[in-house]
């Protein structure tokens, strides 16, 4: 569990990391170098869950040796698909990251929602459901390794 207690905004125990494939831990399927050993720094400390229509057919592969669920979409509704594993796992309880249009509703929904613009962009619905905006992943992923750039991201 990750503690961030961020003056003006909110307190919040994060306990799951949930986080879109392709365009978040991966371009043209190949995961992004430098993802592996922070998402492995992070399992330390959060539950990781991958959730991906897996269009390349790469994401088991890729996250061979990573610890993380990985669950595939089905091909319709993966915007809902998401947004439901967001809500189960207890969406207080969450960070989420992602970039693309199936992704608006897990950010929203997530008690911390982080939108990426790399190599794919972002949607802009997306980007108007997060919380926060990183260029990368591993801007992202630090932010929760180094917890006080989140707090300083959000304060009020």
């Amino acid at each position: 569990m990750i503690n961030i207690d961020t003056p003006g905004y909110k307190t919040i125990e994060i306990e799951h990391l949930v986080l879109d494939y392709n365009g978040t831990l991966a371009v043209d399927g190949k995961l992004i170098d430098g993802v592996k050993p922070l998402l492995n720094q992070l399992s330390d400390h959060l539950t990781i869950h991958v959730l991906t229509a897996d269009t390349f057919g790469s994401s088991a592969s890729e996250l061979a040796g990573v610890n993380c669920s990985l669950k595939i979409s089905e091909a319709t509704a993966q915007d809902q698909q998401k947004e439901e594993v967001v809500q189960h796992l207890g969406k207080q309880k969450v960070v989420a990251i992602g970039n693309g249009f199936n992704d608006a509703l897990m950010l929203k929904s997530a008690g911390i929602g982080i939108v990426l613009i790399q190599a794919e962009g972002a949607a802009t619905k997306t980007l108007l459901n997060a919380d926060i905006v990183c260029p990368t992943i591993i801007d992202a992923l630090k932010l929760l390794t180094h917890s006080k750039r989140l707090v300083a991201t959000l304060r009020n």
